[in-house]
């Protein structure tokens, strides 16, 4: 279907939710983003994975350049709570990224499944959703469904804004 987006086909929607997945400074794992690109692919998604150990600064910086729909970071080296906390503040200070949907997921701490309060810091520090390790990938699929597609809604299939 994209391919025939490209190529002007009548009534081929052409804007397709964008994705931006990430890792944080600390994490150099890649095959959770291997199958988080994938899997967001599969889903009907444009997925622009920056890869692993990024600097805040450059997820800041490729989220201000690529201006997507929804900010996935995926962490399993068990420092995503404290990670991540600093990022999202980093995140929502940018004008332009206050309201773009962020979710965090993956192993978020050292010692196994996080307190509640510890995934509730989370969310009141600006994450719009997180996902720790012990939730099944449906839920996650759910949420980003309602996120993007809602936002495809508004868009319409010309790309060109509701109406």
């Amino acid at each position: 279907m994209e391919t025939l987006a490209r190529r002007g086909v009548p009534g081929v929607d052409r804007h397709r939710p964008k994705v931006l997945l990430t890792t944080l400074q600390s994490d150099s794992h890649t095959w959770n983003l291997v199958f988080l690109q994938l899997h967001l692919e599969g889903l009907g998604y444009e997925v622009v994975n920056l890869g692993p150990c990024v600097p805040d600064e450059l997820i800041v910086q490729e989220c201000r350049r690529e201006s997507p729909d929804l900010i996935v970071i995926s962490t399993v080296n068990g420092h995503g709570a404290s990670d991540g906390m600093r990022v999202i503040r980093e995140i929502r200070r940018v004008d332009e990224l206050a309201d773009t949907v962020t979710v965090i997921g993956g192993k978020l701490g050292t010692q196994g499944q996080q307190p509640l309060r510890v995934l509730e810091e989370l969310a009141d520090s600006g994450f719009d959703a997180v996902f720790d390790d012990s939730i099944p990938v449906e839920e996650f699929d759910g949420f980003v469904r309602m996120a993007l597609d809602g936002r495809r809604a508004l868009v319409g299939s010309d790309g060109a804004g509701p109406g």
